[in-house]
């Protein structure tokens, strides 16, 4: 579905305020329920399909819980990132950010916040289904939900940089998922071991909070990175 680009009266030479972008993209978001449902729609398809493939037995379905869980959720988050900024280069929204010196960081940062809530937000609560099917202990299943809710938001800004990056190519949206995976593969890791940590006794906590802290780091320094791609993207 085609996002309808900004009001033209709303765009002044100092700018949009911040509360008018976020009602506005707030808005946007609520209008394509459908394509931000499909990622979540996918997440629980894998995390369905794993006890099946694998088998009923106890021990198998948890020891292998908590990476499935992760997995899908980072197939889910790739999934959704490939529209992030093509619909507002293509109906005129950019352009009139750009005339009316928005703040592009700003916006950038207010359209990934919004994103995140519509699905790694969503995928977080949606985890805790791993309980039912994976035999999780409501302990391993709220530090797997502590895990996707701190380490999700450098997935998402690492997937914006690529989204970014590929806009303005013919197929990009099959490129975003090779270039963002490989930097993402860290983050994977260090989430499902902190969880293992929690599941054997020990303490995960430095590990969250490294990962809350990449996270942080991420969210201040993304969205500078993807306005400048965006406007490179538009003057060429």
């Amino acid at each position: 579905m085609s996002h309808n680009p900004l009001n033209p009266n709303q765009a002044t030479s100092v700018g949009i305020s911040t509360a008018r972008l976020w009602r506005r993209e707030w808005q946007v978001k609520q209008q394509g329920a459908v394509q931000w449902l499909y990622p979540l729609v996918l997440f629980l398809v894998i995390i369905t399909l794993f006890p099946l493939a694998v088998g009923s037995e106890p021990q198998l379905l948890h020891r292998l819980g908590v990476p499935a869980v992760w997995i899908a959720a980072l197939l889910s988050l790739v999934m959704g990132v490939d529209d992030l900024f093509k619909p507002a280069m293509d109906n005129g929204t950019l352009a009139q950010l750009i005339v009316s010196k928005t703040s592009l960081p700003l916006w950038v940062l207010i359209r990934l916040s919004i994103h995140w809530i519509f699905s790694s937000g969503f995928v977080a609560l949606l985890s805790l289904l791993a309980i039912l099917l994976f035999g999780l202990s409501w302990e391993e299943a709220g530090a797997l939900l502590a895990s996707i809710v701190v380490g999700s938001p450098m997935l998402l800004m690492l997937s914006a940089i690529a989204s970014s990056l590929t806009l303005s190519l013919k197929n990009g949206a099959v490129l975003v998922p090779l270039i963002a995976l490989p930097m993402q593969l860290p983050v994977l890791i260090f989430a499902t071991g902190a969880v293992d940590l929690y599941a054997t006794g020990l303490n995960g906590l430095p590990i969250l909070a490294l990962l809350a802290a990449g996270s942080i780091l991420s969210i201040l320094i993304t969205p500078w990175v993807i306005a400048m791609t965006l406007k490179m993207a538009w003057l060429n």
